[in-house]
């Protein structure tokens, strides 16, 4: 090994089941690691880039095991092979010489638990006493930024935001100052403006005590911020490895040219704004929902959460609204409100018009609908979910799955409602074969495929998006925007997109409203957002999307101007409380919350 080298992995095979007769996941994988380097791992989902980094931690699933290939690791002064040490001798490495921050902090962390406690484990694991376990802890929990480290320290995961989950984890991963750190799709989960902070924050930790990084991402626009080096895996095999700079720049395999194409990127060019044709779809005012305060002590309710506050949009046929902002913000309420699945505050006014040959003809007032009203205006709104898995039943074919909404609506024949199934699954790209199956033996992008035929079942006219390509790689994200485009074309759909990437949204989107905090903060033309934002916020999201272009670094003093809370904006959009300033329009169709 050279000097400044850390770990040298050669020749790395897994499998699962026998060495000779099982699947083999990852073939023949090499690279090194020297001190202070990031090294991106990078590829969809299944090729292979996380079990490496669990082989390394000794962490594989049940049924995997290392099947060929050696490790050089140094480990304090001594070299030694990570695949050949057993249980007790890698506990006695993990935390202390090598850590690893999880993908999901929620899933990590403990729920029993605090959040301190798990992190003073780390210590206490290695023979440091609690006290001290405990002041280091909330030491770190302050150098990732915590605002206030005590608190974190003694809450559960579950009290905390996703942004404080991901700092907490990265503080568990770094508090016994470890040589190598692995860091497995950390901010897959985040908000774009969370993310970028994150990142930073990231940087910052490495070049400050010297870390050597594993950066295990499908996002290029973050490989391009933070890695020295990539590698690029596909079907458990390296297709391409390199600086990050020529393997961005001028990538050799077709592989990691498509991944290149299929990043989402904020657009640059000017587009021209189409004026509205009047044909509204969709019509919302004055929509409000304020939740109860949560319970305290001794029966006292907390002071109530106003999660929407007067929001208002107008919907045309056959286009695409999308709804942008960052968790919290109001935004999944929103279409939660307008299918009725949340009752609005008294007041709001919510006007779906339906075709005139549909199940729910002319204008349809959404708030007084019950019964079977409701039920029907629901065959003519459908809603495609997040997360396909926990959308999809496990106990259910695919079949069975798509047959269901119309079984529900007494829609057709047995025959004729499989024939339908038939006609669904082939429509997003998915044979008759696949009906006998059930969800799991399908990929992330495959699943979300299967539940937007679902929504497509009862012949909707408004289809709701929420976050619908969020969870998925952006190869598989880029085909699911394509197919959602293909699909309004086909059937003159309308689409109401949330998402909190605008980056995403740019793709699909006709109208685009950005949220903050329950507002509306910025609404307009896809090329007004995109080539003239005005607010803040606005321009912190469009600065915070990270691009494969490593002469595009993020803007992070944009991102930090934008994110902060709304009395530390810039006049005239400061306010405080809820004295907010009106919607003022700046332009044809372009309105910004600001004063006039």
């Amino acid at each position: 090994m050279s000097e400044n080298v850390l770990l040298e992995v050669e020749a790395l095979s897994i499998c699962f089941g026998h060495p000779e007769t099982g699947p083999v996941v990852v073939d023949g994988v090499s690279f090194d690691l020297a001190e202070g380097e990031t090294l991106a791992i990078v590829g969809e989902s299944g090729s292979g880039k996380t079990l490496t980094a669990k082989a390394l931690m000794g962490l594989l699933p049940h049924g995997a095991r290392v099947s060929a290939g050696r490790s050089h690791c140094v480990v304090g002064n001594r070299e030694r092979d990570l695949f050949k040490d057993g249980e007790h001798r890698m506990r006695r490495i993990r935390g202390k010489h090598l850590a690893m921050i999880f993908q999901e902090p929620m899933s990590a962390f403990s729920p029993l638990h605090s959040v301190g406690s798990q992190i003073a484990e780390v210590l206490t694991a290695h023979g440091t006493d609690r006290a001290t376990a405990r002041d280091r802890a909330i030491e770190t929990l302050a150098d990732v930024g915590c605002p206030d480290p005590a608190r974190v320290y003694r809450a559960y995961p579950f009290e905390l935001s996703g942004g404080l989950r991901q700092r907490a984890m990265i503080a568990m991963a770094m508090v016994g100052e470890p040589q190598i750190v692995i860091a497995d799709e950390p901010t897959t989960a985040l908000d774009v403006t969370t993310q970028a902070v994150v990142l930073d924050l990231l940087k910052q930790l490495s070049d400050k005590r010297g870390l050597a990084t594993i950066l295990i991402t499908h996002d290029l626009g973050v490989v391009a911020n933070m890695a020295d080096r990539v590698m690029v895996m596909r079907r458990g095999k390296v297709v391409e490895s390199g600086p990050v700079e020529a393997v961005l720049g001028a990538p050799g395999h077709a592989y990691t040219r498509r991944l290149i194409a299929a990043a989402p990127t904020v657009p640059h060019e000017v587009a021209v704004y189409v004026p509205p044709r009047n044909d509204v779809i969709l019509s919302v005012r004055n929509l409000s929902k304020t939740y109860p305060g949560r319970k305290r002590s001794f029966g006292r309710a907390g002071p109530p959460v106003r999660a929407v506050s007067d929001f208002e949009l107008d919907l045309e046929r056959g286009q695409t609204l999308a709804v942008v902002g960052e968790s919290g913000s109001g935004k999944s309420t929103v279409a939660k409100l307008v299918l009725r699945a949340e009752i609005p505050d008294p007041g709001a006014e919510m006007v779906f018009v339906g075709r005139h040959d549909g199940p729910c003809a002319g204008e349809v007032d959404i708030p007084s609908l019950a019964g079977a009203e409701l039920t029907q205006f629901r065959r003519t709104a459908q809603m495609v979910f997040q997360d396909p898995y926990a959308a999809l039943s496990p106990r259910m074919s695919v079949q069975d799955i798509l047959c269901e909404p119309l079984e529900i609506h007494g829609v057709g024949t047995s025959s004729e409602r499989r024939a339908r199934a038939i006609a669904l699954i082939e429509k997003v790209g998915l044979g008759a074969e696949h009906l006998g199956r059930f969800p799991h033996a399908f990929s992330g992008g495959q699943r979300q495929r299967i539940s937007i035929a679902r929504s497509l079942a009862l012949e909707p006219e408004l289809l709701i998006c929420d976050e619908p390509t969020s969870a998925l790689d952006v190869s598989v994200q880029a085909e699911v925007l394509d197919l959602l485009a293909e699909l309004r074309e086909e059937l003159g759909l309308s689409y109401l997109f949330i998402s909190h990437d605008l980056a995403v949204v740019a793709k699909l989107a006709d109208r685009v409203m950005v949220m903050r905090r329950g507002r509306v903060v910025e609404s307009g033309s896809a090329s007004c957002i995109f080539d003239d934002p005005r607010h803040p916020y606005t321009r912190a999201l469009i600065a915070a999307s990270p691009e494969p272009d490593c002469t595009r670094r993020l803007d992070l003093k944009l991102v930090a101007a934008g994110a902060g809370e709304p009395e530390s904006w810039p006049e005239p959009f400061r306010y405080e409380g809820d004295a907010a300033p009106g919607l003022v329009e700046v332009a044809p169709g372009h309105a910004v919350r600001c004063a006039a």
